[in-house]
């Protein structure tokens, strides 16, 4: 399992910078990079306010964190178009805070 790249995947595709995602995550932004390069294991608590952050349920940073063994019974095939279709779904924020983190009031 590889929660890093996971999470520096989501940020990516969300087009959030570390800083913001940090922000919203309240962690510093060194530790969000420790995390996203596999330097530290995050608490439960962690992921749910990383995932929270980026907008993605925590369940499918478990998921594009997994490597093909971690996932049973599913077959390659299916786990890649899952993989592509939870890929495709983050490419546009719901809203501009995924962005920037910022918050307009």
């Amino acid at each position: 399992m590889n929660i890093g790249r996971a999470i520096r995947l989501c940020r990516t595709k969300r087009e959030a910078s570390q800083g913001a995602v940090a922000r919203q995550a309240s962690c510093s932004v060194s530790y969000l990079s420790m995390l996203e390069n596999n330097k530290r294991d995050p608490t439960l608590s962690t992921l749910i306010r990383v995932a929270q952050a980026l907008q993605v349920p925590v369940g499918l940073l478990f998921f594009l964190a997994s490597e093909q063994e971690d996932l049973g019974p599913i077959d390659e095939k299916t786990a890649g178009d899952l993989m592509q279709s939870i890929l495709a779904s983050l490419a546009k924020p719901t809203n501009a805070t995924a962005q920037t983190g910022e918050q307009h009031g």
